[in-house]
């Protein structure tokens, strides 16, 4: 038996980015005309607080939206393993351990499926240890990272071994076919692909200890936003008052979190909002009462990145920690939200 030892702690971030392309290249050179050129569709894409996004296949360069989802699963199975290896090894590298080390692995991913699955291909490439576990977490979403992150914490308290997470995320296979439907629109304009791994560890010296995870969700709003499988692909459904029903929950979950252990809204020194669109990461600040710049490492990451689905939260982690703002013991929340409508809470420690 394994006696646990340390708080788990995420001490390396790995990220692997495919090829960006400027927002208003993607307007001009593709969507405005399938989208049919309205004003409308214009003004939601120069809206979305997008500068540039990821794809392992540009509509610049190949047209997928009348593909079947047969040819974009294996398109999935082209681009995802090595994309994934790439940023998995840097979260190694980064956290100073060799594959060997790795007792867990743990990949979260919405945006394709094979069988054997993207964690048996990446636990033969970067030929972790034939005893590693793993755990695929499938369809949740923008808001996976964070109860993959905490069933990985709870792998590293209960073995004191560490344990690696992937968010992987490729949206641009999924590009649908031309739509005057608003909520379509609205998910062309701001989503991206984008792979991003964390170590955990237990004891670290450095990074963001995982102290407490909390979620609520809302099943009366469930048609709010869907992710579902179609005869060309996934087709997301993203409803306008989306905005308002975070509103209705952030404080109190926010709050709930933060008082179980022994923290108020005033004692946080970091925000990690996933960046579903400017009007999410308005509805968190005026809800929680911040100020404007404790979402601006939520903000720039849907600036340059666009949103990467589960991988957008850990995305900006990462700029956060790489700021140089925190403090030894300064209190972190993550937040993220997806399908259900469900909310996850995290609160993390700087080491």
């Amino acid at each position: 038996m394994v006696t646990p030892t340390g708080i788990p702690a995420i001490t390396g971030i790995g990220t692997a980015l495919p090829p960006a392309t400027e927002q208003q290249a993607l307007w001009d050179g593709y969507f405005r005309d399938h989208l049919g050129g309205g004003r409308a569709a214009e003004r939601i894409f120069a809206g979305a607080g997008v500068a540039r996004r990821h794809a392992v296949v540009s509509p610049l360069d190949q047209d997928l939206s009348g593909e079947s989802t047969e040819a974009r699963m294996l398109l999935y199975d082209r681009h995802a393993p090595p994309l994934g290896h790439r940023a998995v090894t840097a979260a190694l590298a980064a956290a100073g351990l060799d594959p060997a080390d790795v007792g867990q692995l743990v990949v979260a991913s919405c945006t394709g499926y094979a069988a054997p699955g993207l964690d048996v291909r990446l636990a033969a490439s970067l030929d972790l240890s034939a005893d590693a576990r793993r755990l695929l977490v499938g369809h949740m979403g923008c808001y996976a990272a964070l109860p993959a992150l905490a069933s990985a914490g709870d792998y590293v308290t209960a073995h004191g071994r560490p344990a690696v997470l992937l968010c992987l995320e490729l949206t641009s296979l999924h590009l649908q076919p031309p739509t005057s439907d608003v909520q379509q629109i609205v998910s062309h304009a701001l989503f991206s692909d984008a792979a991003v791994a964390v170590v955990l560890r237990p004891g670290g010296e450095s990074g963001f200890e995982l102290v407490d995870t909390s979620a609520v969700t809302d099943p009366t709003t469930a048609d709010h936003m869907t992710w579902a499988v179609t005869d060309h692909g996934f087709r997301m459904t993203l409803s306008p008052r989306v905005p308002d029903v975070l509103g209705k929950h952030v404080f109190s979950t926010v709050d709930g979190l933060l008082g179980r252990n022994g923290l108020t809204l005033s004692d946080i020194r970091g925000w990690a909002v996933h960046p579903g669109g400017p009007r999410i990461l308005d509805t968190v600040r005026n809800e929680l009462d911040l100020p404007d710049h404790a979402v601006e490492h939520s903000r720039r990451v849907l600036h340059e990145h666009g949103n990467c689905s589960s991988a957008t939260v850990l995305l900006v982690l990462d700029d956060l920690l790489g700021s140089g703002t925190l403090a030894p013991g300064d209190p972190v929340v993550a937040m993220a939200f997806g399908p259900g409508l469900t909310l996850y809470t995290t609160l993390l420690r700087a080491v």
